[in-house]
Protein backbone atom coordinates (compact mmCIF):
# COMPACT_ATOMS: atom_id res chain seq x y z
CA UNK A 1 0.00 0.00 0.00
CA UNK A 2 1.32 3.43 -0.93
CA UNK A 3 1.11 6.24 1.60
CA UNK A 4 2.75 9.51 2.59
CA UNK A 5 4.52 9.32 5.95
CA UNK A 6 6.05 12.07 8.09
CA UNK A 7 9.54 11.16 9.34
CA UNK A 8 11.64 12.90 11.98
CA UNK A 9 15.42 12.57 11.63
CA UNK A 10 18.72 14.47 11.75
CA UNK A 11 20.46 15.67 8.60
CA UNK A 12 24.16 16.64 8.33
CA UNK A 13 24.99 19.73 6.25
CA UNK A 14 28.72 19.92 5.36
CA UNK A 15 30.56 23.29 5.51
CA UNK A 16 30.93 23.54 1.71
CA UNK A 17 27.11 23.92 1.47
CA UNK A 18 26.71 26.69 4.05
CA UNK A 19 26.11 29.27 1.29
CA UNK A 20 23.13 27.33 -0.09
CA UNK A 21 19.58 27.71 1.26
CA UNK A 22 19.37 25.29 4.20
CA UNK A 23 16.17 23.59 2.94
CA UNK A 24 17.72 22.88 -0.46
CA UNK A 25 20.92 21.39 1.03
CA UNK A 26 18.92 19.32 3.54
CA UNK A 27 16.60 17.99 0.83
CA UNK A 28 19.54 16.84 -1.30
CA UNK A 29 21.09 14.93 1.63
CA UNK A 30 17.76 13.44 2.72
CA UNK A 31 17.12 12.14 -0.79
CA UNK A 32 20.58 10.53 -0.89
CA UNK A 33 20.19 8.88 2.50
CA UNK A 34 16.49 7.96 2.50
CA UNK A 35 15.27 7.14 -0.99
CA UNK A 36 15.18 3.44 -1.94
CA UNK A 37 15.81 2.44 1.67
CA UNK A 38 13.72 -0.27 3.27
CA UNK A 39 12.73 0.38 6.86
CA UNK A 40 11.03 -2.35 8.88
CA UNK A 41 8.52 0.08 10.44
CA UNK A 42 7.90 2.50 7.58
CA UNK A 43 8.31 0.32 4.47
CA UNK A 44 10.23 1.11 1.29
CA UNK A 45 10.90 4.84 1.13
CA UNK A 46 10.41 5.68 -2.53
CA UNK A 47 10.78 9.46 -2.61
CA UNK A 48 11.32 12.37 -0.24
CA UNK A 49 8.48 14.78 -1.07
CA UNK A 50 9.50 17.79 0.96
CA UNK A 51 10.63 19.21 4.29
CA UNK A 52 7.95 20.36 6.75
CA UNK A 53 10.24 21.69 9.47
CA UNK A 54 13.98 22.14 9.91
CA UNK A 55 15.53 22.93 13.27
CA UNK A 56 18.44 25.11 14.20
CA UNK A 57 21.84 23.57 13.45
CA UNK A 58 24.13 22.10 16.11
CA UNK A 59 27.86 21.60 15.98
CA UNK A 60 29.60 18.40 16.99
CA UNK A 61 33.18 18.40 18.33
CA UNK A 62 35.68 17.50 15.60
CA UNK A 63 33.21 18.03 12.74
CA UNK A 64 32.68 21.32 10.92
CA UNK A 65 29.24 20.34 9.65
CA UNK A 66 25.92 21.37 11.19
CA UNK A 67 23.35 18.84 12.33
CA UNK A 68 19.68 19.77 11.96
CA UNK A 69 16.59 18.03 13.27
CA UNK A 70 14.18 17.72 10.32
CA UNK A 71 10.62 16.63 9.82
CA UNK A 72 9.92 15.60 6.25
CA UNK A 73 7.37 13.72 4.15
CA UNK A 74 8.19 10.53 2.29
CA UNK A 75 6.20 8.49 -0.23
CA UNK A 76 6.42 4.88 0.97
CA UNK A 77 5.30 1.45 -0.19
CA UNK A 78 4.46 -0.79 2.74
CA UNK A 79 2.88 -4.13 1.90
CA UNK A 80 0.25 -5.40 4.32
CA UNK A 81 -0.33 -9.08 5.09
CA UNK A 82 -3.62 -10.12 3.48
CA UNK A 83 -3.56 -7.26 0.95
CA UNK A 84 -4.52 -8.12 -2.63
CA UNK A 85 -2.03 -6.79 -5.18
CA UNK A 86 -1.59 -6.90 -8.92
CA UNK A 87 1.73 -7.32 -10.66
CA UNK A 88 3.64 -8.89 -13.53
CA UNK A 89 5.56 -12.16 -13.59
CA UNK A 90 9.20 -11.18 -14.04
CA UNK A 91 10.93 -14.54 -13.58
CA UNK A 92 9.95 -18.21 -13.48
CA UNK A 93 11.84 -20.91 -11.63
CA UNK A 94 11.03 -24.55 -11.00
CA UNK A 95 10.07 -23.59 -7.42
CA UNK A 96 7.80 -20.63 -8.27
CA UNK A 97 7.21 -17.28 -9.90
CA UNK A 98 8.68 -13.90 -8.98
CA UNK A 99 6.06 -11.18 -9.30
CA UNK A 100 6.84 -7.46 -9.46
CA UNK A 101 4.33 -5.30 -7.58
CA UNK A 102 5.46 -1.74 -8.06
CA UNK A 103 8.83 -1.22 -6.38
CA UNK A 104 9.15 -4.69 -4.79
CA UNK A 105 9.12 -8.32 -5.97
CA UNK A 106 7.37 -11.20 -4.25
CA UNK A 107 7.61 -14.97 -4.62
CA UNK A 108 4.62 -17.16 -5.34
CA UNK A 109 5.77 -20.71 -4.59
CA UNK A 110 4.56 -23.43 -6.98
CA UNK A 111 2.35 -24.81 -4.20
CA UNK A 112 0.59 -21.42 -4.06
CA UNK A 113 0.07 -20.78 -7.80
CA UNK A 114 -3.13 -22.79 -8.20
CA UNK A 115 -4.86 -25.82 -6.74
CA UNK A 116 -3.07 -28.22 -9.08
CA UNK A 117 0.25 -29.98 -9.56
CA UNK A 118 2.55 -27.48 -11.28
CA UNK A 119 5.46 -28.39 -13.54
CA UNK A 120 7.89 -26.26 -15.50
CA UNK A 121 8.06 -26.85 -19.24
CA UNK A 122 11.42 -28.11 -20.61
CA UNK A 123 12.33 -24.69 -22.00
CA UNK A 124 11.77 -23.12 -18.58
CA UNK A 125 9.57 -20.24 -19.71
CA UNK A 126 6.16 -21.53 -18.58
CA UNK A 127 4.66 -23.16 -15.49
CA UNK A 128 1.82 -25.57 -16.29
CA UNK A 129 -0.99 -27.04 -14.17
CA UNK A 130 -1.32 -30.80 -14.77
CA UNK A 131 -5.12 -31.09 -14.57
CA UNK A 132 -6.33 -27.52 -15.12
CA UNK A 133 -3.88 -26.82 -17.98
CA UNK A 134 -3.48 -23.30 -16.58
CA UNK A 135 -0.22 -21.72 -17.73
CA UNK A 136 1.87 -18.95 -16.26
CA UNK A 137 4.57 -17.22 -18.31
CA UNK A 138 6.94 -14.30 -17.87
CA UNK A 139 5.13 -11.03 -18.55
CA UNK A 140 1.71 -12.35 -17.45
CA UNK A 141 -0.31 -10.00 -15.28
CA UNK A 142 -1.59 -11.59 -12.07
CA UNK A 143 -3.62 -10.81 -8.97
CA UNK A 144 -2.26 -12.27 -5.71
CA UNK A 145 -2.61 -11.98 -1.94
CA UNK A 146 0.35 -11.17 0.31
CA UNK A 147 0.76 -14.00 2.84
CA UNK A 148 4.10 -13.23 4.48
CA UNK A 149 6.40 -10.25 4.90
CA UNK A 150 10.02 -10.35 6.05
CA UNK A 151 11.92 -7.06 6.02
CA UNK A 152 15.38 -6.21 7.23
CA UNK A 153 16.10 -2.51 7.59
CA UNK A 154 18.63 -1.17 5.09
CA UNK A 155 18.75 -1.19 1.31
CA UNK A 156 15.92 -2.95 -0.55
CA UNK A 157 16.30 -6.36 1.10
CA UNK A 158 13.04 -8.02 1.97
CA UNK A 159 10.91 -11.02 1.15
CA UNK A 160 7.24 -11.13 0.25
CA UNK A 161 5.34 -14.39 0.08
CA UNK A 162 2.33 -14.52 -2.24
CA UNK A 163 -0.56 -16.87 -2.98
CA UNK A 164 -2.88 -17.21 -5.97
CA UNK A 165 -4.62 -20.40 -4.78
CA UNK A 166 -7.66 -18.66 -3.36
CA UNK A 167 -10.73 -18.06 -5.53
CA UNK A 168 -10.69 -15.00 -7.79
CA UNK A 169 -6.89 -14.71 -7.73
CA UNK A 170 -4.42 -15.64 -10.46
CA UNK A 171 -3.68 -14.73 -14.04
CA UNK A 172 -5.62 -11.82 -15.51
CA UNK A 173 -5.61 -10.57 -19.04
CA UNK A 174 -7.57 -10.13 -22.23
CA UNK A 175 -6.96 -13.63 -23.59
CA UNK A 176 -7.09 -15.90 -20.54
CA UNK A 177 -8.26 -14.98 -17.08
CA UNK A 178 -8.27 -17.48 -14.24
CA UNK A 179 -10.52 -15.07 -12.35
CA UNK A 180 -13.17 -15.12 -15.11
CA UNK A 181 -12.98 -18.92 -15.08
CA UNK A 182 -13.52 -18.89 -11.29
CA UNK A 183 -16.52 -16.55 -11.66
CA UNK A 184 -18.03 -18.77 -14.35
CA UNK A 185 -17.42 -21.83 -12.20
CA UNK A 186 -19.08 -20.13 -9.21
CA UNK A 187 -22.12 -19.36 -11.39
CA UNK A 188 -22.23 -22.98 -12.55
CA UNK A 189 -21.30 -22.17 -16.14
CA UNK A 190 -18.79 -24.23 -18.07
CA UNK A 191 -16.82 -23.35 -21.19
CA UNK A 192 -19.16 -25.51 -23.30
CA UNK A 193 -22.25 -23.72 -22.00
CA UNK A 194 -20.66 -20.35 -22.66
CA UNK A 195 -19.88 -21.27 -26.29
CA UNK A 196 -23.55 -22.28 -26.88
CA UNK A 197 -24.79 -18.81 -25.79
Amino acid sequence: MYSVVTVRDVVRIPPKEFGEPIEKAALIHLRKSSENVLDRDIGLMISVIGIDEIGQGRLMPGDGATYHTVEYEVLVFKPVRGEIVEGNVVELMDFGAFIRMGPLDGLCHVSQICDDFITQDPKGNTLLGKETQRTLSEGDQVRARITSISFESGNRSGKLGLTMRQPFLGKIGPDVSWIEEDVESARGESKKEKKKK
